[in-house]
């Protein structure tokens, strides 16, 4: 069964609706817990992870100091890897965060750039707005803003960004030709992408895909790297690289497409807009 693009955001905002309420505090990347939603029991047993296993995807991801947020803020980070330290950003950008949750990324962001530089998360789910605003009292910084909105049609003006951030959220959408056309739209020439998310080698069966609680949980919404690339390529971008986090020095950008089983692992992903 092919599910329509509608039934996949539903999924996915009821997934992380249900994780920014029931998570006050306490860390979602327990042993036990959700991390990007993902979990052991999600994974279809014909899928493999490859490069680390699923607990060393989702834990000590950031190599920038975390510890001025609040338990609040870092007790619901569902990333899968670092998109702040891989932008470098500089003081008085503008920058974009797709699918920015509970504002983890945004409020890293905005320390970066300085209150010359102006941060802007996008999320389609209610309740983690909610959380961000909250979260965004309590951190007390002024120069991020957040915007109800899907990333395949994002509310935000042509060439008016930076800088594009994203954490393990892309591979959660049903139409990543979109964000990626929406991306190149929305950055500056010369503008960056710097993304960390879910892929695979190999590719995932129909009935894979048509589990929606694995979609959701950042597993069988994740493309195969070629294909990742081709969207991208596609949409304009330049320079890409795409890497796995466990291998960074073996690029993938220009790897063909396999047709095995499909192997799941954490990718950091840059690109450039000519």
């Amino acid at each position: 069964m092919i599910q329509t693009s509608q039934q996949i955001h539903k999924a996915v905002q009821e997934r992380y609706g249900r994780l920014a309420v029931e998570s006050p505090g306490a860390s979602c990347c327990s042993s036990d817990g959700d991390c990007c939603g993902t979990t052991a029991s999600v994974l279809p047993a014909d899928v493999a992870v490859a490069g680390e296993a699923l607990d060393a995807i989702y834990s000590n991801l950031y190599t920038a100091d975390t510890g001025w947020l609040p338990t609040e803020v870092t007790g619901l980070s569902l990333g899968c890897g670092d998109p702040i330290t891989l932008a470098a950003l500089q003081p008085g950008q503008t920058v974009l965060d797709l699918g920015s949750g509970g504002g983890i990324d945004a409020f890293m962001a905005a320390r970066q750039v300085g209150p010359a530089g102006r941060v802007i998360g996008v999320d389609m789910t209610p309740q983690m707005l909610a959380r961000a605003e909250s979260n965004k009292a309590k951190v007390g910084l002024d120069n991020v803003e957040f915007r109800q909105g899907y990333i395949e049609a994002l509310p935000v003006a042509d060439g008016s960004v930076d800088v594009i951030l994203s954490n393990c959220v892309i591979n959660l959408s049903p139409d990543k030709a979109a964000v990626f056309r929406e991306a190149y739209r929305v950055l500056r020439p010369g503008g960056r992408l710097a993304v960390s998310d879910m892929m695979t080698r190999g590719l995932f069966t129909a009935e894979d895909r048509a589990n929606m609680s694995a979609w959701a949980g950042c597993v069988t919404g994740a493309e195969d790297v070629a294909l990742y690339a081709g969207a991208m390529r596609a949409a304009g971008f330049a320079d890409i690289s795409i890497v796995d986090k466990a291998q960074p020095d073996v690029e993938l950008a220009e790897q063909p497409l396999e047709s095995g089983p499909a192997q799941l692992f954490s990718a950091r992903v840059t690109a450039v807009k000519g």
